[in-house]
């Protein structure tokens, strides 16, 4: 019986950057629990729907570049007119870019905010909308350690993700009481395409590593229990909160 508040049978999860890294694991895991998943990319992924749909659940692939904000309307209604209903919304998809903050290009500022933070707020609202329509929904957004520090080089990325984090909870204070838990996971530093120049730097890679007390780079697999939780009847009572998933980074 416990074991069925974790259970996302019958569900319909909306997934973007769900085709590698952190997002295809936890896109991969919430079919295992049970829930259909219609996953957004900027290319399409065959691998990543032949894993969903092995579960016994439905999985589709959406090409779509989240940059194209205005796009998004149509984008949440064609995956309605597929599945039916949208009852998890995880806005996984994030982009990066590395320079000094002296020389920090205009164009990367406006790719890195627009699809880290506009895509993932106009994603909430026009999902939001059939959540609120149906009286219930799960919002997961990404956010990251770094919705908490500053990092080096990427203020761009750290704008993004302190903003997603604040304004999922702003979110939350108008939609728990309609039936909507919007809630946030924040990755630590995880051994995925995105962080190959850091592991490459054999000093920053040092640092990093003496400050986990686990001891090792998280794995896209670590991200799962969290996303599961969050998106199943089990966090029910949660709302406007950030799951930090950093093996005790931000404990030191």
């Amino acid at each position: 019986m416990m074991l069925e508040l974790f259970s996302l049978k019958g569900k319909v999860a909306l997934f973007t950057g769900g085709s590698r890294g952190l997002g295809k694991a936890m896109a991969i895991g919430l079919a295992k629990a049970g829930a259909d998943v219609a996953v957004v990319g900027r290319k399409a992924d065959q691998d990543v729907i032949d894993q969903i749909s092995t579960q016994g659940v439905r999985g589709k692939f959406y090409e779509f570049d989240l940059a194209n904000v205005d796009g998004i309307a149509a984008l949440v209604g064609e995956v309605k007119k597929d599945f039916g209903h949208i009852d998890i919304l995880v806005n996984n998809a994030g982009v990066q870019s590395r320079h000094k903050a002296v020389d920090f290009p205009k164009r990367d500022w406006d790719f890195v905010l627009n699809v880290n933070l506009n895509a993932v707020f106009f994603m909430c609202q026009e999902v939001g909308r059939l959540m609120l329509a149906q009286g219930k929904g799960k919002i997961i957004n990404i956010a990251s350690l770094l919705s908490f520090q500053g990092g080096l080089t990427v203020p761009a990325y750290a704008a993004s993700k302190g903003a997603v984090a604040q304004f999922s909870k702003s979110l939350s204070n108008e939609w728990a009481s309609q039936g909507i838990n919007v809630n946030c996971i924040a990755p630590g530093y995880m051994d995925t395409e995105m962080n190959t120049a850091l592991i490459a730097d054999a000093t920053r890679s040092r640092q990093i590593m003496d400050r986990i007390p686990a001891g090792r780079w998280g794995k896209p697999e670590d991200m799962v229990g969290a996303a599961i939780y969050l998106a199943s009847d089990a966090s029910d009572y949660v709302n406007g909160s950030t799951i930090v998933v950093d093996g005790g980074w931000m404990g030191r």
